[in-house]
């Protein structure tokens, strides 16, 4: 009966240290963010710092905003941090998602061979689009609803073309932006990713890419991005409260900064605008 009490207050002992720094699943996050937040190793740096601060785990999984928002109505995330404002405005517009915040931005670029054989450098990113469209190089699109592809089929609209996608040098990877301008590197031909994925692309290239920025600088090609709260009115399990900690421990100060100093051949990935 001794050894047995003993080891009952022991082990009663064990649970009231550890318990309280232990994380429950009630003490964890389900994110749906894009490729280029984990491309680029940007998840892989505020993930732990978020457990340090609040004891919250963040989980994640990195797929095209349109599967992101879709994962959101489907309830299998609690939060997104994605980037295309149109289709998150209205996502937040039909009661899938609260407190959409604005929290960094990059911008898109058109990349492609040096020697640039359809004629891309110092074009304007409308010009250089109809110059695509004359087909005299493959160009590979994400083709996957993400926030880049939804992007990219703005700008052909906006050009006066329609999508080429049954054009036989218009590529289709469906696939991530990593792996999508890898695809655009076998075949020497072009294509549109964010700054950020970019400069992640040449650093495992040692700063010497096989692609290079052709197309830059215009205002259309400004890319946001943003955090949206999964609307617990349409998912009873969304985490909201631990959201708004999430949204406010990204909006902070300290993170925002740490945000503008992640950087990769000296060169920031991802430029804060929460406070702006």
């Amino acid at each position: 009966m001794v050894r047995m009490a003993v080891f009952l207050f022991l082990t009663a002992l064990v649970l009231w240290v550890s318990g309280p720094l232990s994380v429950s699943a009630a003490d964890s996050l389900m994110l749906a963010t894009t490729t280029s937040t984990d491309n680029t190793g940007l998840m892989d740096i505020l993930a732990p710092e978020f457990k340090k601060d609040t004891g919250i785990e963040l989980k994640w999984t990195a797929i095209g905003t349109g599967k992101a928002l879709e994962m959101g109505k489907n309830c299998d995330v609690d939060v997104l941090l994605v980037h295309a404002p149109a289709t998150e405005k209205k996502y937040v517009a039909d009661g899938f998602g609260k407190d959409r915040t604005r929290v960094m931005y990059n911008d898109f670029v058109i990349i492609g061979p040096e020697n640039d054989p359809a004629g891309l450098k110092s074009a304007s990113v409308l010009e250089a689009i109809r110059k695509l469209g004359a087909g005299k190089a493959a160009f590979v699109s994400r083709g996957d609803n993400s926030g880049t592809n939804k992007k990219e089929i703005s700008l052909w609209k906006a050009a006066g073309l329609t999508v080429p996608d049954k054009e036989k040098w218009y590529v289709q990877a469906g696939q991530g932006m990593i792996a999508t301008i890898n695809v655009a590197t076998e075949k020497g031909g072009y294509t549109m990713t964010d700054r950020g994925t970019f400069i992640k692309f040449a650093d495992n290239h040692g700063g010497n890419p096989p692609l290079k920025v052709l197309v830059e600088g215009d205002p259309a090609l400004f890319n946001q991005y943003s955090i949206i709260a999964v609307n617990p009115a349409k998912c009873k399990n969304a985490k909201y409260e631990l959201v708004r900690k999430f949204t406010e421990w990204m909006t902070s100060k300290q993170i925002q900064n740490l945000i503008g100093n992640f950087t990769l051949l000296n060169k920031k990935l991802f430029i804060p605008n929460a406070r702006q």
